[in-house]
């Protein structure tokens, strides 16, 4: 397998480009389902997770046109011959488990199977289930897999229990198609979820209310194709935010929305960040040790728990002791024990991470984890004295476009070792 070598020291400055964000571009992608017409899409990231949903689309049936060098795809399903998205794709990324909603809409079956993904916690799927059986679907679970038929959907009133990101996608779409009035209450609010809603409305959808807890969906006979463009990748901003915090460095963030990063701008500044922020770029000027402040991840507009493991590194080597506190997922502290091996000291307790400045990081073999884990130990790696060697990136490569050619173009002295 892979490792990169960080060697730490260097100040980063320059310009760097968010990519489009992955946690949109899935479920946008996965929504060509729900038509026979071509869908073409913009600033779609060149990342394994994009290429799994690809592949699993293509499985099905869907014609995938396009290069992800460019960022645009085409996808035309009007030749779906499949109904089942296998284990071995859906074991390796959550979102493939958003097909169940489109093809059961559409085609009135589905089989799907149990979701994998990132080992950060338990994320089950019984609030998609629920939500869809009252959209009128008969769903049994049989090794492993979900099946699903419904000769068409019906509009419902839908309660989430929790705020799903997953979940929201998931009826928003399955609803699109349905017969009659939708309503989700208690839905995610993240921007991702009005992403999904613009590119469903333009392909005929008529849905009010994304962004917002309560989400109407009045369900259309048909949908039909249409061009869209995904919003920017606002965790990866965030990461390259932090990168420039940690250096002391000087970067400017561009193609960015700032807005759907307030309150991580609000913590940053809370911390003696400097951010100057406009409507489509940040810039961040670390001009000292910063000191430490308490965090606690929320679900949207509160702080993103992808933004957490980012965060903790920052509070590694900043004045003071932090409180981090991790509200989403159980399981979102394995990063810590490897920066507690680059001398940090951080205390675990339960879902609280208690945090201890330090005065330097050293470089040290560490192992990645999850996706956001990885990238903290990278930005773990360019404040350390010497060279830290991290293993097992496949899962930074599943969301993390070009990271190593962006950070080297801003002064970070970062390779890739390819595995034997």
């Amino acid at each position: 397998m892979d490792k990169i070598l960080v060697s730490g020291g260097r100040r980063l400055e320059g310009e760097v480009r968010a990519s489009g964000s992955k946690n949109a571009a899935l479920p946008v992608l996965i929504s060509s389902l729900l038509t026979a017409e071509p869908c073409s899409y913009e600033s779609i990231p060149d990342l394994m997770d994009i290429q799994t949903v690809l592949k699993l689309l293509k499985g099905l049936g869907v014609k995938v046109d396009g290069d992800l060098r460019s960022g645009r795809v085409t996808l035309a399903a009007g030749r779906v011959d499949k109904l089942e998205a296998p284990y071995d794709l859906v074991k390796t990324m959550r979102a493939s488990f958003l097909v169940l909603g489109p093809l059961l809409a559409r085609f009135g079956e589905a089989r799907v199977s149990t979701p994998g993904g990132c080992a950060i916690g338990a994320r089950p799927v019984n609030l998609h289930l629920n939500g869809l059986a009252e959209l009128g679907a008969e769903i049994q679970m049989t090794h492993g897999y979900v099946e699903a038929r419904a000769k068409r959907l019906r509009g419902a009133k839908i309660y989430l229990d929790l705020p799903s990101v997953g979940a929201t996608e998931n009826l928003m779409m399955a609803a699109a198609l349905a017969e009659g009035s939708t309503v989700i209450e208690n839905a995610a609010k993240e921007p991702e979820i009005e992403d999904l809603a613009s590119a469903l409305n333009r392909m005929g959808a008529r849905i009010q209310g994304a962004g917002s807890d309560i989400v109407k969906i009045e369900g259309a006979r048909e949908l039909h194709g249409l061009s869209h463009r995904v919003i920017p990748d606002r965790i990866e901003a965030g990461s390259f935010m932090v990168a420039s915090a940690l250096t002391r460095g000087d970067v400017l963030v561009r193609d960015v929305r700032p807005d759907h990063l307030d309150v991580f701008v609000l913590k940053l500044r809370e911390a003696g960040v400097e951010c100057s922020v406009e409507p489509d770029k940040v810039r961040i000027k670390g001009n000292g040790r910063v000191k430490g402040v308490d965090i606690t991840t929320l679900p949207y507009p509160g702080f993103p728990t992808d933004l957490q493991a980012q965060m903790m590194v920052l509070m590694t080597v900043a004045d003071g002791v932090s409180v981090i506190t991790e509200n989403i997922f159980e399981n979102r502290f394995m990063h810590a024990l490897e920066l507690d091996r680059m001398g940090a000291d951080i205390r675990l307790e339960g879902n609280r991470a208690v945090v201890r400045g330090v005065a330097s990081l050293s470089g040290a073999p560490v192992m990645a984890t999850d996706l956001r884990a990885s990238v903290s130990l990278v930005l773990a790696g360019l404040v350390a004295n010497g060279t830290t060697e991290i293993s097992r990136v496949y899962h930074l490569d599943r969301g993390y476009e070009h990271i190593e050619r962006k950070l080297s173009a801003l002064g970070a002295e970062i390779k890739r070792i390819k595995g034997q």
